[in-house]
């Protein structure tokens, strides 16, 4: 089955409030595409296709990848290589790709961790498999203790000298080695452009220093999973669905933690306060994140082009009460509101 031509909607940029990254010159949609767990093999082709037709028809302009996204791993590269190719071969300079490498990719000891090695060889395949000269955004995806630092860094820098990245970020560093990496980095005449943390109203460590880090840094960070892989959705409020990640084999989501009866309580008093706002939990879980002016884009995956139209609502309402963000933190941490 084909699609018809892909013309964008003359519209998409206009109603899009586009965020600066730290004190970069680049801006970002504030919900960009996640493609970690929907763009493999086991999903429709035409499906995704249609799904990063409707979000840059949207405005979102930024699509987040790594080597090992699908599954299998590199077919989430390879399926937006080739929707790239059909749809927006006249598009790249209005897009903001980005990759990353740093967890297992291929066998041996070469595919994996902080290496020069691994990471300007998974930057090439990346490349490959997305059939494009360069990406926006390249990431050294976790720390490496094994690595030295300087090596990976230089990497990076290695990456944007070549003229294959444009700019660098890491992801899932502490606020520490986030410090020494822009040092690195700085030294090197390469900025540090972004850190990618995990963030979201049940998973807050990000308030412990890199908010303040980042800050100080004048990086931008890109929160993923802010919906804690659906936990903070109403999917799971009325029992755990089969076809729902916590009702699969899936290692990212915890089928126990959905059934907990704690979590049940929490998430309910956070529906009820999405509900007087006039959003859903997800759309509420989403603004949440995007409050702190730190985070430049917030990623998030979508299964249906519903689910897509849904989250970029959020849009319409990103302020919060005092009153609300107190509730919010006592049902979200403590289960019970005072």
């Amino acid at each position: 089955m084909s699609m018809d031509a892909y013309s964008p909607a003359a519209y998409r940029f206009a109603n899009t409030p586009y965020r600066r990254v730290g004190r970069s010159g680049l801006k970002l949609s504030p919900i960009s595409l996640g493609l970690w767990q929907n763009f493999g093999e086991n999903r429709d082709p035409l499906t995704l296709r249609t799904i990063v037709r409707r979000a840059f028809d949207l405005g979102i302009t930024h699509f987040d990848l790594a080597n090992n996204y699908g599954p299998p791993p590199g077919s989430a590269e390879t399926h937006i290589g080739r929707i790239l190719d059909q749809d927006f071969s006249n598009h790249r300079d209005e897009l903001v790709i980005s990759t990353k490498a740093g967890y297992e990719m291929w066998d041996g000891p070469y595919g994996d961790g902080g290496s020069r090695k691994y990471l300007l060889s998974s930057l090439d395949q990346s490349l490959e498999r997305l059939d494009l000269d360069y990406v926006d955004i390249f990431y050294h995806h976790r720390e490496d203790p094994e690595t030295p630092l300087e090596e990976t860094m230089g990497a990076l820098d290695q990456a944007v000298r070549s003229g294959k990245a444009l700019y660098v970020g890491i992801s899932n560093y502490s606020p520490e080695k986030t410090r020494e990496a822009a040092r690195i980095l700085a030294d090197m005449g390469t900025p540090l452009l972004i850190h990618q943390p995990s963030y979201s109203m049940f998973n807050r460590h990000i308030e412990n220093g890199l908010l303040k880090t980042a800050e100080e840094l004048g990086i931008g960070l890109a929160a993923f999973s802010p919906l804690q892989q659906g936990l903070l959705t109403n999917r799971y409020m009325s029992g755990v669905p089969q076809s729902s990640r916590a009702g699969s084999s899936s290692p990212s989501l915890s089928e126990k933690q959905a059934r907990d009866p704690e979590y049940q309580k929490r998430v309910r008093g956070l529906s009820d306060i999405a509900h007087e706002r006039g959003q859903s939990l997800a759309q509420m879980a989403l603004a949440w994140a995007l409050r702190h002016p730190q985070v430049s884009t917030a990623l998030v995956g979508a299964s249906s082009v519903h689910q897509l139209e849904q989250n970029i609502q959020t849009l319409q309402k990103l302020d919060f009460t005092d009153d609300e963000l107190r509730r919010i933190d006592e049902f979200a941490i403590d289960g019970t509101a005072r």
